[in-house]
């Protein structure tokens, strides 16, 4: 029997499918952005730590960012049936143990963290989500201490090569919605070995609690971070409503001015709760109003940042009717899987699966389909006109999506614009932001 294979070994056929997963991937949103990768160390042990707001794309996402392999860290329960477990292998997973699975389980983790060290000294990242579990909100949960043990003892193994943990920020435009946006942001990274020398008098517990406050901190830095409690709705609400009169205040120079206003938005609000608490109560109060009355009449929290004019609806129901045949029959022919997924996202409860389900049957099928259209138009056009049709049909699946996307917010806008009640309501709640 031949030695088994490490799991960062090269694999062409894992390499392949890693390209064209990437890929389709890059195609599922409307814009993919990376920033300050360049933070992230390199030839040295590197040890990936992004926030887990939606589900399988968050894996997906930073193993796009680019074309280094990377190996990921999963809970356990996903690897019990063993054909999974084995394709979980295949595409460079390796369990984890948590203390709900039982003291025993977690004893397995050591050999977990032996394989994680022998990853990390081959210079190989290794991605691990330290929330342990997805939330789909503009926040974080509470970091769990697997990343920090795996960090200290793969140190110890690693002797004197480089160990940094890197914190990551994941943001969608849209958890729910596909071909919406996503960004990433890396962090400043934490040198564990450094960290290990200046707290070398406390107890391991203690700087696992230090590390972990650290970490905290740097990922939250990364991401619009809004607290996770009772007002969360509330204060998002109100940095949506506040955000175009923000973006008109900042220079035009500014890096990516959305994210900045975003954050100042959320910072101010705990700002005013500090320092006004009447005022931010207020403020709360209209941003819970506000966010019920929306939801009750079906209109984007999109339709509220944007603040949509009358001018701009008509120019874009125009458009629709304009690309109307073309975008029509991208709908059509990606039926199938729009179908589909709209009867497999059914079986899920947490909304934040939809996404996943939806790229991995555009993954699958579309090739598919593509090859069945592309048979019928060679068996029944002359060759060129058979070439120009496939061409106009492969980018169907993105074209359908927007055009849903576009309609979607087209009835939205309308919908804010003859609710001027609810505009007044964020009316009200700017007036009070900026007071």
């Amino acid at each position: 029997m031949g030695k088994r294979r490490k799991l960062q070994e090269n694999d062409w056929l894992y390499n392949l499918l890693n390209k064209y997963v990437s890929f389709t991937l890059k195609r599922s949103y409307r814009c993919v952005k990376y920033v300050g990768i360049e933070r992230i160390p390199k030839d040295c042990a590197v040890i990936l730590a992004p926030n887990h707001t939606g589900t399988l794309m968050d894996a997906l996402v930073i193993l796009a960012m680019n074309s280094d392999p990377k190996v990921f860290i999963a809970r356990a329960d996903i690897f019990r049936n063993p054909k999974l477990a084995k394709l979980f292998r295949f595409l460079k997973m390796m369990p984890i143990m948590r203390m709900r699975d039982g003291i025993e389980e977690v004893k397995k983790n050591n050999k977990t963290i032996e394989i994680a060290a022998d990853v990390l000294k081959d210079k190989v990242p290794l991605c691990i989500f330290p929330e342990g579990t997805h939330q789909a909100k503009y926040s974080m949960l509470p970091l769990s201490k697997g990343i920090f043990r795996i960090a200290l003892q793969a140190k110890e193994l690693l002797g004197d090569t480089p160990l940094y943990i890197v914190p990551m920020g994941i943001r969608y435009g849209n958890f729910y919605r596909f071909r919406s946006s996503v960004r990433v942001q890396a962090g400043n990274p934490i040198n564990v070995g450094e960290f290990i020398e200046k707290n070398s008098e406390k107890t391991p517990q203690e700087q696992i609690n230090l590390m972990k406050k650290l970490l905290e901190e740097r990922m939250k830095e990364t991401i619009l971070y809004i607290p996770n409690d009772d007002e969360y709705k509330a204060k998002n609400e109100i940095c949506a409503a506040v955000s175009k009169l923000q973006l008109k205040e900042h220079e035009r120079d500014i890096t990516e001015p959305l994210v900045a206003v975003n954050r100042e938005a959320a910072k101010r609000i705990e700002t005013l709760k500090e320092e006004k608490p009447e005022v931010a109560g207020r403020l709360l109060t209209l941003g819970k109003e506000a966010e019920r009355m929306r939801r009750l009449n079906h209109i984007s929290l999109r339709s509220i940042a944007k603040w949509p004019s009358a001018t701009g609806v008509i120019f874009r129901l125009l458009l629709l009717l304009a690309t109307l045949p073309y975008t029509l029959a991208a709908m059509l022919l990606t039926l199938p899987i729009t179908a589909t997924g709209a009867i497999l996202t059914k079986k899920f409860k947490d909304r934040a699966f939809h996404n996943s389900v939806r790229f991995v049957l555009q993954l699958v099928l579309w090739p598919l389909l593509l090859i069945i259209y592309a048979v019928i138009l060679f068996a029944n056009m002359p060759l060129m006109w058979a070439v120009c049709m496939l061409l106009l049909i492969m980018p169907a699946p993105a074209v359908a999506q927007d055009t849903f996307r576009a309609m979607r917010m087209t009835v939205s806008d309308l919908r804010l614009l003859c609710n001027r009640s609810l505009m007044a309501k964020y009316d009200k709640i700017r007036e009070l932001f900026f007071k």
